[in-house]
């Protein structure tokens, strides 16, 4: 099957009150795993290569062009996506890649400058027939996205979307970035609001820090895309640590890995499942 467009799979989604998982890639395995999952589950999946994990590989050209492969060959729609790049450069590269969908981030950035630098990377994206999320309000670290200011104004996003002509909208809304425990309260009524305001797909991240029956009360009032990366490293870790604790003379990474991916895989199957409806 062919890498998929993500505009017509989150239309369908957020007019069809559920969600499309996207679940970011540190490493081959967690590419492997990931498509495995969304193959187990019958459903489509978004692969994400996040700008530190680029530079983690030294590039983005490796680890992108080995999440391409992977997509290529799955059997059910994948699209592979560059996550949180504040790096114009680096979304120039992914376009060149074969990316059909690209993040700029320019929450930190005051609004008009947000504002024009957005528009100028969805016009260069679109021209290439990729997708552009770009993100209003902050989804920081813990403290950040719960702070006074930062969550997404409904009538702003309107016209930011308006404005910028981006395809989707990441929207901060009490959720933040690597948390490990699962407290995060969505704020619904604010979901609700935005996705009658918001005329295109809503993402939420940091979707690690929320138990699965807030996860679906998020997708029930209007999350179309929900991002998860902390919860797959967690499960990977944990088998990891059990593998090698059982027998400390492993030294083979693919007697830890395999199982590790393996379990990431199930976990993704259930998720795109629980986000499915």
């Amino acid at each position: 099957m062919t890498l998929s467009d993500p505009r017509p799979l989150l239309a369908g989604a957020s007019a069809g009150g559920y969600a499309v998982g996207a679940f970011n890639v540190i490493q081959i395995e967690h590419a492997e795993a990931i498509v495995a999952g969304a193959e187990r589950a019958g459903l489509p999946v978004v692969l994400q290569v996040s700008e530190n994990t680029a530079a983690f590989h030294r590039g983005l050209a490796g680890i992108g062009a080995a999440s391409l492969a992977i997509a290529a060959q799955a059997t059910v729609p994948v699209v592979v996506h560059l996550d949180h790049a504040e790096s114009e450069d680096l979304i120039d590269q992914a376009v060149a890649l074969g990316f059909t969908s690209v993040m700029f981030d320019g929450a930190k950035l005051p609004y008009e400058q947000n504002q024009v630098r957005t528009a100028a990377v969805v016009a260069r994206c679109h021209s290439a027939g990729v997708a552009v999320e770009a993100e209003l309000g902050e989804v920081g670290g813990k403290d950040g996205a719960h702070a006074p200011g930062v969550r997404t104004d409904p009538t702003e996003a309107a016209a930011f979307v308006a404005a910028t002509g981006v395809d989707s909208l990441a929207v901060a809304v009490g959720t933040s970035h690597a948390m490990a425990d699962r407290s995060a309260q969505v704020d619904l009524e604010l979901v609700r609001w935005l996705h009658q305001s918001v005329p295109v797909p809503l993402v939420l991240h940091g979707s690690s820090g929320v138990d699965d029956p807030g996860l679906v009360a998020a997708v029930k009032v209007g999350m179309a895309k929900v991002n998860i990366a902390t919860r797959l490293n967690q499960v990977m870790t944990a088998v990891v640590r059990q593998v090698l604790h059982a027998d400390p003379k492993v030294t083979d990474p693919r007697k830890y890995l395999g199982p590790g991916r393996d379990a990431v895989a199930a976990e993704v199957a259930m998720l795109l499942r629980l986000l499915h409806g």
